[in-house]
């Protein structure tokens, strides 16, 4: 299809969509789910005449800054001081769970796929270990369900992404190297990337928190560019851990984590732009995939391809989840609830696009990333069906 058709497209169906938008959403019909089929409908296999070049530095540029967004307005809605009463939760899922996961992920891929090369399973799994709130939204905004589990959901996938990105930036650079000596040292990088993403992000945010609330004080600043000023911090926290070797989509996490919580007119805007042009990036990321990924891959999807997305997104994600938290006070309906609400979406995509970016496309491999690509899919349409119906059942069912 046209480049211009694909534009007219996008505006249409985001015109068809808002218009209906609460309608669906009462049949549980989510934004990732339309816009990833109507991608498909767009694609070759549908009504597209070509196939998306996913290599393409638009591509993977628009899914950069979707997520940044994402990442950073998650986090300047979350509570620091009820965070402190509740740090274990996430810390577990992050450092327990996420290590465990992986390892569940990279041992089930050797056993459906022993002809598939080591490093590849390693980097599947990898892919689809950060989890997406974005698909789970019901979930985390919904008051029916406590706020240290919401908080648990989110901060985890504020945080997941970036933990695993310099892992698998660096097993990126080690198959195109062909050299796996190249990966040591690859623990202090990943430090690296974490503490200095990190601290640039609480830096960059804190900062930009005191020169807003002064700017306004003091009248130097439009009330309109009130909404501008989150999107535009977040994206220079990203280059400015960067630039300074931490990871940016750390650093996007802690810059909202300190502006949501040091000005809280600046987080009411946060939260109205999260709501409108965030969702416009989000929703066109989830469009790309079904536009550009759904069609090269599709014809991959077989039996061992369901098997493992199908134990990615239950046993493999549940499992450690229930093993993280050990001893520790939740129910039994809590860690199922928390385990199921692992969903992968637009780091899962974001990962993707860099993978084929930096290995030069799929061939030779094109099995492994056809159960991304699938893996992906079925999140997108199982957890945004279950959001609403799971979160209801949860509230109703009495602890065990």
């Amino acid at each position: 299809m046209h480049e211009r058709g694909i534009i007219l497209g996008i505006a249409v169906i985001i015109l068809l969509y808002g218009w209906f938008s609460k309608l669906l959403i009462r049949y549980n019909i989510t934004g990732p789910m339309v816009f990833t089929i109507v991608g498909v409908l767009f694609s070759p296999l549908v009504f597209g005449a070509k196939e998306i070049d996913t290599s393409i530095e638009i591509v993977q540029i628009v899914s950069e800054i979707a997520l940044i967004v994402v990442l950073f307005s998650d986090a300047a809605v979350l509570n620091i001081a009820q965070l402190k009463k509740e740090w274990r939760l996430p810390v577990r899922l992050l450092f327990v769970a996420l290590p465990i996961t992986i390892v569940l992920a990279f041992f089930a891929g050797r056993v459906l796929f022993p002809n598939e090369s080591i490093l590849y399973i390693l980097l599947l799994a990898l892919i689809l270990a950060p989890t997406d709130a974005a698909l789970g939204k019901a979930v985390v905004s919904s008051k029916i369900v406590p706020q240290k589990i919401r908080n648990a959901i989110n901060v985890e996938s504020g945080l997941n992404d970036g933990i695993v990105f310099p892992i698998l930036l660096t097993l990126l650079a080690v198959i195109s190297s062909g050299n796996t000596t190249e990966g040591n040292g690859w623990l202090g990088y990943i430090a690296q990337q974490i503490i200095i993403g990190a601290v640039a992000g609480g830096f960059a945010g804190w900062v930009g928190a005191i020169i807003s609330a002064k700017s306004k004080a003091n009248d130097w600043m439009e009330s309109n560019y009130l909404n501008l000023i989150p999107i535009a911090l977040a994206i220079f926290s990203y280059y400015f851990a960067e630039h300074f070797g931490g990871n940016g989509y750390i650093a996007a996490f802690f810059a909202g984590l300190f502006l949501g919580n040091s000005n809280i007119e600046l987080k009411e805007h946060i939260e109205s732009f999260a709501e409108s042009e965030g969702e416009f990036l989000v929703m066109v990321s989830f469009l790309i995939f079904g536009l550009a990924f759904i069609p090269q891959t599709i014809e991959y999807w077989n039996t061992k391809a369901f098997v493992y997305a199908v134990l990615s997104l239950s046993i493999i994600r549940m499992l450690p989840v229930a093993l993280a938290f050990g001893k520790f006070d939740l129910s039994l309906k809590d860690r199922l609830f928390i385990g199921w609400f692992g969903p992968r979406g637009i780091a899962s995509i974001l990962y993707i696009i860099v993978a084929v970016t930096e290995l030069g496309g799929i061939k030779g491999h094109e099995e492994i990333f056809g159960v991304a690509s699938l893996t992906i899919t079925l999140s997108i349409v199982l957890h945004g069906l279950s959001a609403k119906p799971l979160s209801y059942i949860y509230k109703n069912t009495p602890n065990s």
